[in-house]
C-alpha cells in the first residue's frame, strides 16, 4: 500500500474516532439546547458549575480516584517488583484474566463479595466499597505498566549495590525506585484516569451517598437532551486526554 493511501486510511480512522468528540465540544458552546448552532455561549458551563448535585458527584469522583490511585500504585508497584524478581510466566499471564473479564462480571462478583462480608460485619455500601472496587481493577494496570518498566532495567544494578554493602531494601529504595519513577508516575496517571471514568462497576457497588460523576452524567442523559452534559463531557475528555498524554510520555522515558 502506498504511503499516501496509508495516510488517508489513518486520517479516516482518526476522524471516525475523534469527530464525535469534536462535535460534542463544539455544541457545548452552543446557545441553543438543540443540535443547531445559534451562537457562542458559556451558559451550559455556567449551569454545570452551579449544579450542586453535579459538584458533589465531581468531588466524590475525585476523592475516590485519588484514594484508588494511591493504594493501587503502592500495592501494584510492590506486586510488579515481586513478579519481576520471581520471573514467573504463569503469575504474570494470570494478570491478563482481569483485563479480559467483562466489567459487568467483575461488578457482580464484587457486589456479591461485599454483601457476603458486610452481612457479617453489619456494614453498608458506600465510598469505601467504591474505592476497594476501583483498586481491584486499577491494580492490574499499575502492575502491567511498572512491570514493563522493570523489564527494561538491568538487574545487575541492584546486585552491585548489595555487593557494596547495601541491604535489599536499601538497594531497592536507592537504586531501583529512582529508575522506576517514570513508570510509577505513568501507572498512577493511568489508574487515576481509569478510576475517574468508570461507570459499570461503580454503579453496582456505590451507596446512596457515593454517586460519582459518570453516574450523574448517565442519569442526565437518560432524562433527555441536556447541553450541560456536553459541557461536562468536554471538560472530562480534555482533562483525561492531558493525563493520558502525560502518562504515555512518562512511560516512554528511559
Amino acid at each position: 500500500m502506498r504511503p499516501s493511501a496509508l495516510g488517508l486510511y489513518a486520517s479516516l480512522v482518526y476522524a471516525f474516532l475523534h469527530l464525535p468528540l469534536l462535535v460534542l465540544a463544539v455544541f457545548s458552546f452552543n446557545r441553543s439546547r438543540l443540535t443547531r448552532w445559534e451562537g457562542f455561549s458559556l451558559r451550559w458551563y455556567e449551569g454545570a458549575w452551579s449544579d450542586r448535585a453535579l459538584l458533589a458527584a465531581t468531588a466524590n469522583s475525585l476523592t475516590i480516584a485519588a484514594f484508588a490511585t494511591v493504594l493501587s500504585t503502592v500495592i501494584g508497584t510492590m506486586a510488579a517488583y515481586g513478579l519481576w524478581k520471581k520471573r514467573s510466566r504463569w503469575l504474570t499471564a494470570s494478570l491478563s484474566v482481569s483485563l479480559v473479564t467483562p466489567e459487568i462480571v467483575t461488578a457482580v462478583s464484587l457486589l456479591a463479595l461485599f454483601q457476603m462480608v458486610f452481612r457479617v460485619l453489619h456494614l453498608q455500601l458506600g465510598m469505601h466499597t467504591v474505592v476497594l472496587a476501583h483498586v481491584s481493577f486499577c491494580l492490574v494496570y499499575v502492575v502491567m505498566v511498572v512491570l514493563a518498566r522493570l523489564r527494561t532495567m538491568d538487574a545487575s544494578f541492584e546486585e552491585a549495590a548489595q555487593d557494596l554493602g547495601a541491604t535489599p531494601w536499601q538497594a531497592f529504595r536507592d537504586v531501583t525506585l529512582p529508575m522506576l519513577k517514570p513508570g510509577i508516575l505513568a501507572a498512577a496517571l493511568l489508574a487515576f484516569t481509569t478510576s475517574l471514568d468508570d461507570y459499570v462497576i461503580t454503579s453496582l457497588v456505590a451507596g446512596v451517598d457515593s454517586e460519582t460523576l459518570p453516574m450523574i452524567i448517565y442519569g442526565m442523559a437518560r432524562r433527555g437532551v441536556n447541553p450541560a452534559v456536553n459541557a461536562i463531557s468536554t471538560v472530562i475528555v480534555f482533562g483525561l486526554g492531558i493525563l493520558i498524554v502525560v502518562s504515555q510520555r512518562l512511560e516512554q522515558q528511559r
